[in-house]
């Protein structure tokens, strides 16, 4: 790893097309579309879910309208920390940033599980009748991964926009070969569609398909002209997913018919191979075999993204002095090379000790539930928390524009606090898992709650110098883009 030198990340590094590019590999289509959407059809509304989806990204748009004024005036690596801090004070930004770091660390742990058990066991074992060890598997992966982080940002939204073309482009053939062959349903508008089954749990699942568009606030540091970049490239990532995942579920259930596709779902769910096969049918086995490769690029790319998600939390929460400023170094091209390193060992050491404990038992059954299952509800939460800053924030400031600032991203809100709401009734469902010690790890968010007012009081009381950065690094960044702003006029 190179020698750190600085505490600010590398700036003017990335346009809008990159950051849409980390924010939609870390929603990695193809996985969304052979395991999400399936899960959905199973469990949710059926032949409804593509209306679920189109609900779902209705609800992101509208949060991302005041999001969008928010982020003209402020832009730091804290992502939706740093907006709870402008909008609901130090305190609640550092619970937001505890339960954000927290979940970003446990989705690289849970999704590196996913990965080696994919690319170790299922590809090659459908391929060629070989299984490898998944952790070996997984760890050879994470290893190239954190090479590919530590080089640059610029570098990672190289190599994820080459997989999410990839992905795209199946998706799209996907969706296609079924529009000319069987034509696409619209009775997927009629309401005994929309509202068969579970509505709610459809929207849940729907939600679920979104995680990683709220990274755009991640990348403001090292974007180019983040006040324009970052709002452009979260429209974009929503619109595009909102399409990319309407277009696949549609083909799904316009193959297996609407009205039989929840309980072809069901027929299919302990195989998980639904999707698998409607590819092999409509594109041949050849295309078939080329859906599972791509599985294996989307989970990859999915990681990767996760990784520098995780790493640009804990630089910030360091750099805040929340975390040990330890953390804060940066290397010689700018990246968080401390922070990336911590969630490399984090991950690592979690998927060690599933390994060892539960060596007869699927990751996807065990590590897969804790840590994605657990991410998921940890970022729906921090998403609703950003919905409400934005609103207070500029409630306070009694700013004169209604609809970008109070009813656009209030209805937002609604929406997201509903979704979190619904994820810790339905943990189970969110995690896959029944597990007694799947089952109580939302507890881990009151504690960080909790835990985060208790520590947030001792900062003020004791350290109110640290207390005070929590804002000040951000205004402190604000200043430098100002500055720099007026040396380039």
């Amino acid at each position: 790893m190179s020698e750190a030198q600085t505490d600010s990340l590398a700036k003017n590094k990335l346009g809008a097309s990159s950051i849409v590019f980390l924010v939609l590999a870390a929603v990695a289509p193809v996985t969304v579309l052979i395991v999400v959407i399936p899960l959905a059809i199973a469990f949710g509304n059926g032949g409804g879910v593509p209306i679920a989806i189109l609900l779902v990204a209705i609800a992101l748009l509208l949060f991302a309208v005041g999001y969008a004024q928010i982020t003209k005036e402020l832009t730091n690596a804290g992502g939706f920390y740093a907006i709870a801090v402008k909008g609901l004070g130090r305190t609640a930004g550092l619970v937001t940033g505890l339960i954000a770091t927290i979940g970003y660390n446990a989705f690289t742990a849970g999704a590196l599980a996913t990965l080696g058990f994919f690319a170790g066991v299922v590809v090659p074992g459908q391929l060629w009748g070989i299984e490898f060890d998944w952790f070996l598997t997984a760890l050879v992966l994470f290893i190239i991964i954190i090479l590919l982080a530590t080089s640059g940002i610029h570098v990672s939204a190289v190599v994820l926009g080459v997989a999410l073309v990839l992905e795209i482009i199946l998706v799209i053939t996907f969706g296609f070969s079924v529009l000319f062959s069987t034509g696409f349903d619209l009775g997927i508008f009629s309401p005994e569609i929309i509202f068969g089954g579970s509505l709610w749990i459809g929207l849940l699942l729907a939600a679920t398909c979104f995680i990683g568009f709220e990274a755009t606030a991640l990348f403001g540091e090292e974007a180019k002209d983040p006040h324009r970049t970052v709002p452009r490239a979260t429209y974009a990532a929503i619109i595009i997913i909102c399409l990319i995942h309407v277009f696949g579920a549609w083909a799904i259930v316009s193959s297996v018919g609407i009205g039989d596709a929840q309980a072809v779902s069901l027929e299919h769910l302990e195989a998980g191979d639904l999707t698998f096969i409607l590819i092999e049918q409509h594109l041949g086995p050849i295309l078939g075999v080329i859906a599972l490769i791509l599985l294996v690029v989307s989970l990859f790319a999915a990681q990767l993204a996760f990784h520098n998600s995780a790493g640009r939390y804990l630089f910030s929460l360091g750099r805040a002095h929340v975390l040990p400023h330890w953390l804060a170094k940066t290397n010689r091209r700018g990246a968080p090379a401390r922070a990336l390193i911590v969630n490399f060992l984090f991950a690592v050491i979690v998927a060690a000790i599933f390994r060892l404990a539960l060596p007869e038992v699927p990751p996807v059954l065990t590590l897969l539930p804790v840590g994605v299952g657990f991410a998921t509800l940890a970022i729906i939460i921090v998403q609703a928390i950003a919905a409400l800053s934005v609103v207070v924030y500029f409630r306070r400031r009694r700013d004169p524009r209604w609809w970008s600032t109070f009813i656009a991203p209030g209805l937002g809100f609604l929406a997201l606090a509903v979704f979190s709401v619904m994820a810790i009734v339905q943990f189970p469902l969110v995690a896959g898992s029944e597990e007694l010690y799947v089952v109580v790890l939302p507890w881990i968010l009151v504690v960080a709650l909790v835990g985060g007012i208790l520590y947030g009081a001792y900062l003020k009381s004791k350290r109110p110098e640290v207390y005070a950065g929590l804002s000040e690094d951000l205004e402190k960044f604000d200043e430098e883009l100002a500055e720099a702003a007026a040396e380039e006029n």
